[in-house]
C-alpha cells in the first residue's frame, strides 16, 4: 500500500507532470483531428484493423513492466491491481480483433426485390459503416482499461474509426507511453500512426468536442465534466453522439430473509466491495437498503468490523481526496445520520474507509438528506435502515439512474418459494444497466453480454462501454436500394466474397 503521494513524477525520466504533458493548443488539436481524419480510409480493411488490435496488445504486454511502473507512480494503485488491469486491457483488444474477424458487427441484411408483396419491396441491402474520427476522454481511476488503450479506443478502432484521445491529467506519462505503443503498432501493420493520437489539457478537450471533423465522443468521468461536454456535443452546428459515463450510486437492497440467512457473509462482502481500490470504482456500492432491527444489526456489526480492518489508502490525486473528505463531512453533519466507522482523512495523504447510517424513512420524500442519494467518490457507503417493504419502494422510486443495482436475497427467495424477490428485481431493473443477485458490482467482465451503462446520470446513452457490443457506438446503418451489383460494397454482394454472417430474405446465413 502506498503511504505517500506519488502522483507527480514520470519514473522513466524524472520529469514532472507539467514537463511530460504539453498542453495542446487549438492549432495542435486541429492538426491531430485532421491527421486522424486522413487515416479513415486506411482503417477500412478489416484484416488490417484486427492486426492492429492484436499487435497493440502484444506491444503493451511486452512493455508491461514499464507501463505498470509508470501507472503506479502516477496513481498509487499498486502493481497487483495494475497488472490485472493491463491483462484486462490487452484481452479486450484481442477480443475486439476477434469481433472484427468475424464481421457479425456489420449487421448485414439483404432483402431481394419482391413484387408480390403489398406494397412491393425493392432490392434493399443494409449494413453498418464507421462514423469517422472519435474523441476519447480518459478516466482517472483506470489509467489503462478506460484510458488511452482502453475500451473506447479499442472499440472505435475495431469499428474503423481513428481516435484522438484527450489524456487525463492524473497519468500523463502512462498515457504518453501507451499512445506511443499503439502508434508503433499501427506503423508495424502498415497503417498511418495518426489512427491514434494523444492530446493533453483542459482547453484541448473543449476544442476536441467542437471540432467539425469529430463525429462521436466517449467519456468516463464526473457528472459535472461529462454534462458540460455532452451539452457542447449537442450544441454543435452538427450535433454528435456523446457516450458519457458520469456517475453512479449503485444501490444494494438486502432483504430481511437474506440478512437472517447470512448477515456476516453479506457484511464482509459489502465492506470489501465498497472499499476496493480506495472506493474509486465506478461500480462501488454507494447506497444500501438494509433491514432495521435484527438481523440487520448483525449485518452492521460485521460491516463495522470488516471496514475497521481496512487500511487507509492513497486516492488518485489531491483534488479527489479533498472532495472526498469534504463530501463525507457534509453528509455526516446531516441530522439523524450516524457514522459507526467515520470515513475521511486517514493521515496527511491517505483516507480511511467508513460508512454512514440513517433511517430509510428520511429519504422517502424530498429533503436535506437527498445529498445522500448522490455519489461520493471514495471509500464510503450509506446504509439506510428500512422497516417495511413500502419504505424500500419509496426510496427506490427516488433514486437516479445507475450503472448497477444489486439484490441480496435468501435461498428460499431465490427459489421462488417465498414471495417478494421478483417484485424487488422488477423495481431495480429500471434503475440500472446491470442488475445483480447475490453478488457485488465491483468487477465488470469484458463479455459480449455485458452492459456497462445505465439511465442518466450513469450514462448519457443506452449503449455499453464494456464488452464487444461497445463497437456499436461508433457505427451507423446504411441501406442501398436497387443498386447495380457492380456498384455494391463487397459486404452486400450476393456471392458474399468476404464470407460474412448475414440475413438474406429473412434467413440467417453463416
Amino acid at each position: 500500500m502506498a503511504t505517500a503521494p506519488v502522483w507527480s513524477v514520470d519514473p522513466r525520466t524524472g520529469k514532472s507532470r507539467e514537463q511530460v504533458a504539453h498542453e495542446a493548443t487549438a492549432e495542435e488539436v486541429d492538426l491531430a483531428v485532421r491527421g486522424a481524419h486522413a487515416a479513415v480510409a486506411a482503417l477500412a480493411d478489416r484484416t488490417t484493423r484486427a492486426a492492429l488490435l492484436r499487435r497493440a496488445a502484444d506491444l503493451l504486454d511486452g512493455a508491461s513492466e514499464h507501463v505498470i511502473e509508470a501507472a503506479d507512480a502516477e496513481t498509487a494503485l499498486g502493481p497487483v491491481r495494475l497488472t490485472g488491469e493491463l491483462a484486462r486491457t490487452t484481452a479486450q483488444l484481442r477480443a475486439f480483433a476477434e469481433v472484427v474477424d468475424e464481421g457479425a458487427f456489420l449487421d448485414v441484411y439483404i432483402d431481394h426485390a419482391d413484387g408480390e408483396r403489398t406494397p412491393p419491396w425493392p432490392d434493399l441491402r443494409r449494413y453498418k459503416v464507421p462514423l469517422g474520427v472519435v474523441a476519447v476522454y480518459s478516466a482517472s481511476n483506470f489509467p489503462l482499461a478506460f484510458s488511452v488503450p482502453g475500451g473506447d479506443t479499442a472499440s472505435a478502432l475495431a469499428a474503423g474509426c481513428p481516435v484522438v484521445v484527450k489524456a487525463h491529467p492524473d497519468h500523463p506519462a502512462t498515457s504518453e507511453l501507451c499512445a506511443s505503443l499503439l502508434r508503433r503498432a499501427a506503423a508495424e501493420v502498415g497503417l498511418d500512426e495518426n489512427v491514434i493520437t494523444l492530446v493533453h489539457g483542459f482547453d484541448a478537450g473543449v476544442e476536441l468536442i467542437g471540432h467539425p471533423l469529430v463525429t462521436a465522443a466517449g467519456f468516463t468521468g464526473s457528472v459535472r465534466g461529462g454534462r458540460a461536454l455532452f451539452d457542447a456535443a449537442a450544441a454543435r452546428p452538427t450535433p454528435i453522439p456523446f457516450h458519457g459515463e458520469l456517475g453512479s450510486l449503485n444501490p444494494v437492497v438486502i432483504t430481511e430473509a437474506a440478512a437472517a440467512e447470512r448477515a456476516e457473509q453479506i457484511g464482509t462482502g459489502l465492506a470489501g466491495s465498497m472499499a476496493m481500490g480506495v472506493g474509486q470504482f465506478c461500480t462501488k456500492p454507494g447506497f444500501v437498503l438494509a433491514p432495521a432491527g435484527e438481523p440487520g444489526d448483525r449485518l452492521l456489526k460485521t460491516l463495522t468490523a470488516a471496514v475497521s480492518e481496512t487500511d487507509p489508502g492513497v486516492m488518485l490525486d489531491h483534488r479527489m481526496r479533498d472532495a472526498f473528505v469534504a463530501g463525507v463531512a457534509e453528509r455526516a453533519a446531516l441530522p439523524d445520520v450516524d457514522a459507526p466507522i467515520t470515513p475521511g482523512a486517514g493521515g496527511e495523504h491517505t483516507v480511511s474507509a467508513g460508512f454512514l447510517t440513517l433511517p430509510a424513512a428520511l429519504l422517502a420524500a424530498e429533503g436535506p438528506h437527498d445529498l445522500l442519494l448522490e455519489e461520493c467518490f471514495g471509500p464510503v457507503t450509506v446504509v439506510a435502515r428500512y422497516t417495511s417493504a413500502d419504505e424500500i419502494t419509496s426510496v427506490l422510486s427516488r433514486l437516479p439512474g445507475n450503472l448497477t443495482a444489486t439484490l441480496q436475497i435468501s435461498e428460499e427467495e431465490g427459489a421462488g418459494t417465498v414471495p417478494g424477490a421478483a417484485g424487488l428485481l422488477a423495481a431495480l431493473t429500471p434503475l440500472a444497466g446491470r442488475v445483480l443477485v447475490n453478488g457485488w458490482p465491483t468487477g465488470v467482465a469484458v463479455a459480449p453480454a455485458q452492459q456497462h451503462g445505465g439511465p442518466y446520470p450513469a450514462t448519457t446513452s443506452t449503449s455499453t462501454s464494456v464488452g464487444t457490443t461497445a463497437i456499436e457506438r461508433w457505427l451507423r446503418p446504411v441501406s442501398y436500394q436497387s443498386t447495380p451489383a457492380a456498384l455494391l460494397p463487397p459486404e452486400l454482394r450476393d456471392d458474399n466474397p468476404l464470407d460474412l454472417p448475414r440475413r438474406v430474405d429473412g434467413r440467417r446465413e453463416n
